[in-house]
C-alpha cells in the first residue's frame, strides 16, 4: 500500500517552497543522471566513445559510419549527451567531441578515472530490479551468482583500474617487509578473486612468487583462468573454493579486495585464512574507504557504497552462513574487530586511496 497523504496518522505538513524546489531539481538531476548512465553504458558496448575519441571532432554522419550505428539515433544519443557533459558540441560546425578528461572518463580503459564499469554495474541492477524489489522485501538472501552477468564484469572493471594504480605500487610497499619477500619467492592467495585482475597483475609484478586465486563463483574462474592464459603466466592458477573451505597452508600473504564484508561470516572466514599463513605471514584486507560511522559517510562515496551494499554485499552475505552482513561501509574500527575476534591480534591501516583502505593484519 502506498503513502497517503490523508492518512491520519502521517499528517501532511506543508513543505517550505525554496526547500522543495531545491530537492525536487536535485531529484531531476539524478534522474537524468541515471538516464545518462544508460545511454553511456549503451556508447561503451557499442564502440561510439572509443570511435569519437579514434576519429575527434566529426558530425554525426562520420561518427555513425566510423562506430557502425544508427545516424539518427546517434544524433539524439549525441544531444543527451551534450545536455549532459559527458561530451562537447560546436554549433558553428554542428560537430562533437570528447575533451581530455571525458576521454579519459568514458574512453580509456583500465585509467583510475575511467568510469564505464560503473555505468556496467549500475546498468545490470537496473537489469534485474524486479529481484531487487523482492530481496529488499522479503529479507532474502541473494547469492552473487545470482545477479545479472554484467554485475561482474562491472565490478571488476571498476576496482580494476584502482588495483593498477595502486596495488603494485603503493598499497604492497606499505606492508612491512611484504614486497622484499615477494621479490625473493613467495605463496600468495588471492581470497574472492572474481575474474582475478588483481592476481595476474601481482603475479606479472612478482614473477618469483607464486599465486592461487580462489573464488566459489565457478564463471569468475573460467575467465579469470583465461586472463591468466592471455597473459602468459605460468606463476598463477585459480581454484573454484570458497574461503571457508581452502585446504592449503603456509601462504606468506594472503589477500582479500573488496570481498570481506560480502562474506556471510567474515570473522570465521578471517579465522580460517589465519590458519592458512604460514607462521610469520599477513593478511592484506583491502575494503572499501569508510569511516567509522554514518555521519562520516554521508557524501557521494558513501551513497555509491551504500547504494551498492544494499542491492549487492548485503544480501550477498545473507544468502551464506551466519549471514552476518557486515555492509560495505563497515568502516576500519568494525574491521578490525572482526579481525580480532578472528585472531588477528596486531591491525593497522597500511595505505589508502581515494575509494579504498589497506589494513595490515598479523597474528
Amino acid at each position: 500500500m502506498h503513502a497517503s497523504i490523508d492518512n491520519p496518522t502521517s499528517p501532511y505538513i506543508e513543505p517550505d517552497p525554496d526547500g522543495l524546489m531545491a530537492l525536487a531539481g536535485k531529484v531531476q538531476t539524478d534522474v537524468a543522471g541515471a538516464m545518462s548512465i544508460l545511454l553511456a553504458y549503451m556508447g561503451d558496448q557499442t564502440g561510439v566513445f572509443a570511435a569519437l575519441q579514434r576519429v575527434g571532432p566529426c558530425d554525426t554522419g562520420t561518427l555513425a559510419r566510423a562506430a557502425g550505428v544508427d545516424p539518427r539515433y546517434l544524433r539524439e544519443w549525441l544531444s543527451a549527451m551534450a545536455a549532459a557533459g559527458y561530451v562537447d558540441f560546436d554549433a558553428g560546425s554542428d560537430s562533437f567531441s570528447l575533451t581530455p578528461e571525458q576521454a579519459t572518463v568514458f574512453a580509456r580503459e583500465g585509467h583510475p578515472a575511467f568510469l564505464q564499469g560503473l555505468f556496467q554495474l549500475a546498468v545490470a541492477q537496473a537489469a534485474t530490479h524486479d529481484t531487487a524489489v523482492d530481496v529488499f522485501r522479503s529479507g532474502r538472501g541473494r547469492p552473487w551468482g545470482e545477479h545479472h552477468g554484467c554485475c561482474f564484469c562491472g565490478v571488476d572493471r571498476f576496482f580494476r583500474a584502482g588495483y593498477n594504480a595502486h596495488l603494485v605500487d603503493e598499497w604492497i610497499p606499505a606492508l612491512e617487509g611484504v614486497r622484499e619477500k615477494l621479490q625473493r619467492g613467495a605463496r600468495v592467495a588471492d581470497i574472492g578473486c572474481g575474474y582475478g585482475s588483481s592476481t595476474v597483475l601481482m603475479a606479472k609484478a612478482f614473477p618469483q612468487s607464486t599465486f592461487c586465486g580462489f573464488d566459489f563463483h565457478m564463471p569468475s574462474i573460467d575467465t579469470a583462468r583465461a586472463q591468466a592464459r592471455d597473459a602468459g603466466l605460468d606463476n598463477i592458477r585459480f581454484e573454484p573454493v570458497g574461503a571457508a573451505d581452502i585446504a592449503e597452508r603456509d601462504f606468506d600473504l594472503i589477500c582479500i579486495f573488496d570481498a570481506l564484508h560480502d562474506m556471510g561470516d567474515p570473522v570465521g572466514v578471517a579465522g580460517h585464512l589465519r590458519e592458512c599463513l604460514a607462521p610469520d605471514g599477513v593478511l592484506m584486507l583491502v575494503e572499501p574507504l569508510a569511516g567509522d560511522s554514518l555521519a562520516d559517510n554521508l557524501h557521494v562515496l558513501g551513497q555509491l557504497f551504500y547504494a551498492s551494499s544494499t542491492l549487492i554485499c548485503t544480501p550477498a552475505s545473507r544468502a551464506q552462513p551466519v549471514g552476518l552482513a557486515l555492509g560495505a561501509q563497515a568502516g576500519q574500527q568494525r574491521l578490525t574487530q572482526v579481525l580480532n575476534e578472528a585472531g588477528f591480534a596486531r591491525v593497522r591501516r597500511a595505505a589508502e586511496s581515494d575509494s579504498n583502505m589497506v589494513l595490515e593484519a598479523r597474528v
